[in-house]
């Protein structure tokens, strides 16, 4: 069983979303290349009545603007794609992951998990589903190495605080300011090393 070695908060909780979204443009520039001219829309109320459970807002607001992308390499963000919110829920559980209890920190054993993103080393991100107010989730890191942690802030002001080195990766390793790779409007996983305009496939 792992250890979960503790929690991070930050200095100032961004709860606005479109305000996180900017500190994450801010501190990852390439992202803006990707990001749509208009908002999409999403059928959010079916798939939270699916899974039984409101989601964050600034994720949702990500989805809306941005596709599923990768940071450094390394970090990807899977955010479901503009009518395909059902298949990303999943037919039957949805998105909550089925990562063994008995390998998880004994804090975590009966707590549900929803996914939102892993690394190219095997690491996890998830939400822990604790409480009523999704926006309020911590931010739960499974490393690969072994420690699991909390951050508690939401996704997207953690992304920005995990490239800007304002928190302490722990058990993560440093990750660069740029978009690597990114989800296509075809379906795929697109690659390049630097993002442009004209390479928009959202």
């Amino acid at each position: 069983m792992e250890e979960l070695i503790g929690t991070q908060k930050p200095t100032h909780r961004i709860l606005d979303p479109a305000q996180a979204i900017a500190t994450l443009e801010g501190v990852v520039p390439g992202l803006v290349a990707l990001r749509r001219e208009e908002s999409a829309v999403f059928g959010w109320e079916a798939v939270e009545v699916a899974i039984g459970t409101r989601l964050p807002s600034d994720f949702k607001a990500l989805a809306e603007w941005y596709p599923a992308f990768e940071l450094d390499d390394f970090l990807g963000v899977f955010v479901p794609r503009p009518g395909e919110e059902r298949a990303w829920a999943g037919a039957d559980d949805g998105p909550y992951s089925d990562y063994p209890a008995d390998l998880r920190p004994p804090e975590l054993v009966s707590t549900n998990l929803l996914s939102w993103g892993s690394s190219t080393e095997g690491d996890y991100f998830f939400w822990s589903v604790l409480g009523d107010d999704p926006d309020h989730w911590p931010v739960t890191i499974c490393s690969r190495n072994g420690p699991w942690w909390h951050y508690e802030g939401g996704t997207v002001q953690f992304l920005a605080e995990l490239v800007n080195s304002t928190l302490d990766p722990w058990a993560l390793p440093p990750v660069d300011p740029e978009v690597t790779g990114w989800g296509g409007a075809g379906g795929g996983w697109q690659k390049k090393a630097e993002v442009s305009r004209e390479t928009r496939e959202v």
